[in-house]
This record gives C-alpha cells, structure tokens and sequence, in this order.
C-alpha cells in the first residue's frame, strides 16, 4: 500500500484502469444483453487503422486525438456491418468477422508504415496492440474520465429507453420512441468504451474488458441495475487487481494480466454464483436426488402397507430391499425418514409409516394423480 501512495506511474495506472473497469463494465452489459459481444471484439479491432490514419494526419500522439481517430474507424466499421447485413444475405456473426479482419489488417498495414517513416514521433503506436498501461499520464487519465464519465451519464438519463431496447425493441416501437437512434446511441457508448482502454490493454486484448465483467455479473443476479452495478465493480476490481500483480512481480504486461484477472472472475462465477454457479447447482442436484430417493423409499413403503388392514403396518427392510437392492443406500434414506418423523421402527427391526408420513404419503399421491 505504501508503494500506491509513493510511486505516481503507480498511482496514475491505477486510477485509469479502474476508470476504465467502471466504464467498460458499466456499458458491456448492455453489450452482452443485446447478444452484441463480438461487436467488442470488432470495434476495437477495426480502431487501430483510425489511430494510424489519425497519426498520419495530425502528427500527434495525444490521447485525445489518438481516440478520436479510433472512435470514428470503430463507427465506420459499425455501419459497414449494418450495411452488410441490412442489404445482403451474409449473417451478423459473418460480417463482423469480414470486418474485423480487414480493418485490422488495414491497421496493421498503417502501423508498418509509420514504423518505417523517417519520423522520430511514431515511436509507440504499435503499443496499442496489446496495450501499455505503465505509459499512461496524468492527461491521458483525464481525457478517460471525461469520456467514460459523460458515457455514463447519458446512460443515466436514457436508463428506461436503453433497458427497453434492449428486452423489448418491438415494444418500444409501438411507443414511437426513436430506436434507431437509441441504438445509434447505445453503440456509440459502447464505441467510446472501447477506444478509452486502447492504450491500456491495447485493440487484441479490449473486448474482453468489455464482455469479461458482464458475464460475471449476470451470474449472480437478474435485475438490471444491480447486474450494471456489479459489473462496474468488477471492472474496476480487475483493473486494480491486474495492476497490483502486475507491479509486484517484475516482466508481467500490465494489459495481458489485468485481462487474465478479468477471466478469473468470470471462472468464479460460473462455478461459485449462488443461482447459476456450476457447483451450487450440484448441490442442488444432489440434494434434489436424495429428496427424490427420501420420497420414493417412503412411497413404496406406503404401497406395501395399503395391501394390509393398516397404513402403519411394519414391514421387514428385506421387503424393501426387493424394490431398492442398494443396502447401504435403503438404510440412509430410513434413517434419514426417520429422524424426519415419517417412519418408525419397531422392536422386531420392521419398518412403519407414522401418522405424519401417513399425511406425507397422501399428499404425495395427490400431486402425482392427474
């Protein structure tokens, strides 16, 4: 913790890749809810050849310009997919490939360019790639928060409209709200996402910043706001997280580790979310299947003593081993009625339904009648 409070390029990475966490986390929901995940992956693909051309252009390497400069290539590549699959039978998922492959390319075509030229300044473009968050500034951190910061108020102001596109476009139409532009909007949030953590985790590694801390969050709840909320936390955790690892152990990318950590949440959370977690739901299952057996031993015990004069008469376990072979198991699920107070067991070691199981056994036979 001291080392946070002395060393500013310390300071200074932290606080623009929690930044960054807060927003990608934030507006990625909306990414992973419209099924738009891939778009991501092209958008922060397709911004490299915006970042060369802006350099070519303006000779500068400011953030902003920088950004600028991806902002508008991520759109092109946008309305390129729509036009595609608006006008042509090639699917969504086909066209984002299409386009991410050849902007990228582009880009790389740029980048080699601008290596080669004679001008001293094009050092550096090529970390947009895989990002360097250890060159970030003070500046570069500002023009983040002033980017993200207004990218989550308008998602503030326009919350109702955004959540009914996204659950309910047809809906919204019948309420002559203007989806086009909402949706207009909501990619251009999602644009601006992106082009803001270029320089942290660079154009390969973006999409997953945006998608990582949304599928972690739809694990653990099914409110929206709540899903948003716990995304941005765990954007913001992974980028810290990513940071403080990668400060303590020396030759480990920035970029590359703060994804990784990304990834560890999401593994988290599908295997340990309280609703959807891989292992709760084996214990669920498992306690489903010893109620199902629980039920099942105390139906055929109930079966057995209908063909007598009474519903408590006792039985010998080696009749119900006919029905259920496994000794050990049988035995498990007797004990377990009986600490229940469903069955008792006389002093010859026979087995009966008390009054209770008796209740049990009735209602049971109900629920399974038609």
């Amino acid at each position: 913790m001291e080392q946070f409070f002395d060393d500013y390029t310390l300071r200074t990475v932290t606080l623009g890749v929690a930044i960054l966490g807060v927003v990608s986390g934030g507006l990625g929901v909306f990414a992973v809810l419209r099924r738009q995940s891939l778009l991501g992956d092209a958008v922060s693909h397709a911004a490299l050849p915006g970042i060369g051309l802006a350099f070519i252009l303006t000779g500068s390497k400011a953030a902003l310009v920088l950004m600028v400069g991806a902002g508008l290539a991520g759109w092109l590549a946008t309305s390129v997919v729509l036009l595609v699959t608006v006008n042509t039978r090639v699917k969504y998922d086909s066209a984002l490939g299409l386009v991410l492959s050849v902007f990228f390319g582009a880009g790389l075509v740029l980048l080699t360019f601008i290596q080669r030229s004679p001008d001293a300044d094009q050092a550096g473009l090529d970390s947009f790639l895989f990002g360097q968050a250890a060159s970030l500034v003070l500046e570069d951190v500002m023009t983040m928060t002033i980017l993200g910061g207004l990218s989550l108020v308008i998602l503030i102001v326009f919350w109702k409209e955004f959540k009914l596109l996204i659950f309910d476009p047809e809906y919204a139409h019948s309420l002559v709200l203007p989806v086009r532009r909402l949706d207009f909007g909501l990619t251009t949030l999602l644009v601006i996402a992106i082009v803001i953590g270029l320089q942290t985790v660079g154009v390969v590694l973006m999409s997953a910043m945006i998608i990582a801390p949304a599928a972690a969050a739809r694990q653990w709840t099914d409110n929206l706001g709540t899903m948003t909320v716990v995304s941005m936390i765990m954007g913001a955790l992974s980028g810290v997280g990513g940071v403080f690892l990668s400060a303590s152990t020396s030759d480990l990318p920035t970029g590359p580790i703060i994804v990784i950590f990304a990834s560890g949440i999401v593994f988290i959370s599908i295997f340990f979310a309280p609703h959807r977690g891989i292992a709760w739901e084996q214990v669920r299952r498992r306690i489903q299947n010893r109620r199902l057996k629980s039920e099942a031993v105390l139906l055929d015990l109930f079966r057995l003593a209908k063909t007598h004069e009474t519903l408590e008469y006792p039985h010998m376990e080696a009749a119900l081993r006919v029905i259920h072979p496994r000794t050990g198991t049988l035995r498990r699920q007797l004990r377990g009625l009986e600490e229940k107070g469903l069955v008792k067991m006389s002093d010859n070691g026979a087995w009966a339904l008390s009054q209770s199981g008796i209740k049990v056994c009735q209602e049971l036979m109900n629920q399974h009648t038609p």
